[in-house]
């Protein structure tokens, strides 16, 4: 292919789920259609099928269980660029729980296309049964056959008047669907039906898909629904991207190759706003940049971790594994990181607090809690910038501006503590 559309050819999927098909024939269809990486952006939620993000070159955005829709929804009305394809993952658990927002999309006919990844239970959480397990399927929740009727997703998109509804089976190759929803100027909802490994081959011996589709009465099919287009998404406001800040250049940068920085610390304590002001700063020094975070599904509990890519060329990437420098500055950044730790090689910045972990890194110690948990991340990331100088402590300064935080973090006392 000429285009990479994912960094590995070893998907996180279980043996045999139908998710490695969805995502192989995904990238089929973006090579088909010579998609730049870039003018892709992909939304999903929680479920097996959203772990693919972290394999993915193009733009990914994750949400809660049941949004991706509604979110891809909101970056397709702001868009507005026929270049750039919106595609949605979704899995009939969450397309179980945002229905109300499928509906709305079809009903409105924006340019994205959702593909449900409907293997018909909740795979991730257990194997309970969803709002698309059939009459007659063996869930953790339904051991005795499910005795209920499941959505017709199909239909009631067709119904709320989509431009393009398609349901298949996973198969090797369907990429050509695919291809065809991408290309409709309009909502396209794709059904991929598969059989968790996990829990359904297990609990439903012997079943196959085509046997389920002939008792529910239903089949594969594409259609497509011209007579309702409309001018809703042509007609509306102008695109919402353009008031979207540029940072041009400013200030030097001593960065000659790409590095990657991880802050690893609690959740609460203002890790991700730290990593997105040093992104900033970083682009007014002339760099390109990508900001990625990790934390646990319970949001606002545990570990928070940034990564911040940044590189001298004029495109950063994702590909990025091995960060150079770790800093944490919690014993909950420390705890998930204790592993990593073990074969890391760069540069560790280390709470005082912390014990002293099994690594090859070198270890720089500092008292990165002094000034308040809240102050930890970004205090750290003042330390390491004028530590090692990758660009001019001035561009972080201006950067807590620019997204109104210097007044919400005890800057004169950094300034004061670091000396400049």
């Amino acid at each position: 292919m000429d285009k990479q559309f994912f960094n590995s050819n070893k998907l996180p999927f279980c043996p045999g789920c139908g998710h490695h098909l969805i995502s192989q024939n995904t990238e089929k269809a973006l090579s088909k259609l010579q998609m730049d990486p870039k003018d892709v952006i992909l939304v999903t939620d929680i479920g097996c099928h959203g772990i693919i993000d972290k394999f993915a070159n193009f733009h990914t955005v994750h949400g809660l269980h049941g949004r991706s829709v509604a979110l891809a929804a909101g970056i397709s009305l702001g868009l507005k660029n026929k270049k750039k394809k919106v595609i949605v993952f979704i899995g009939d658990g969450g397309a179980t729980i945002g229905m109300q927002h499928i509906l709305e999309a079809s009903r409105l006919d924006l340019d994205l296309t959702v593909i449900i990844h409907n293997n018909m239970l909740y795979g991730m959480t257990g194997g309970q049964a969803s709002g698309f397990t059939p009459k007659g399927f063996i869930t953790t929740t339904t051991p005795q056959e499910s005795r209920t009727r499941n959505y017709n997703i199909c239909d009631l998109a067709l119904s709320a008047k989509a431009s393009f509804v398609a349901r298949v089976i996973a198969k090797p190759d369907f990429s050509d669907i695919i291809v065809s929803g991408i290309k409709n100027d309009g909502f396209s909802l794709i059904e991929v039906l598969e059989l968790c490994p996990s829990y359904a081959l297990k609990m439903n011996k012997n079943m196959k898909l085509s046997k389920i589709l002939e008792d529910l009465q239903e089949e594969e099919f594409v259609k497509t629904n011209p007579n309702y287009k409309w001018d809703f998404y042509t007609n509306s406001t102008e695109n919402l991207l353009e008031d979207i800040k540029i940072f041009e250049k400013k200030y030097n940068n001593n960065v000659n190759k790409t590095l990657c920085i991880q802050i690893s610390g609690s959740a609460g304590e203002g890790v991700q706003t730290a990593g997105e002001a040093f992104s900033y700063a970083a682009i007014l020094s002339g760099l390109s940049v990508n900001q990625r975070g990790s934390y646990p599904v319970t949001v606002g509990v545990g570990f928070s971790t940034s990564e911040i890519i940044f590189s001298p060329e004029n495109e950063s990437t994702y590909s990025v594994n091995t960060p150079d420098i770790i800093i944490i500055t919690s014993t909950d950044g420390f705890s998930v990181n204790i592993e990593k730790l073990k074969n890391f090689k760069g540069i560790l910045y280390l709470d005082l607090s912390l014990q002293t972990p099994q690594t090859e890194a070198k270890i720089i110690r500092y008292d990165f809690r002094k000034f308040g948990p809240k102050n930890s991340a970004i205090f750290a990331l003042f330390y390491v910038l004028k530590d090692l100088q990758f660009f001019n402590i001035e561009s972080l300064t201006e950067a807590l501006e620019k997204l109104n935080l210097k007044n919400k973090v005890s800057f004169e006392k950094f300034k004061e503590d670091l000396n400049f």
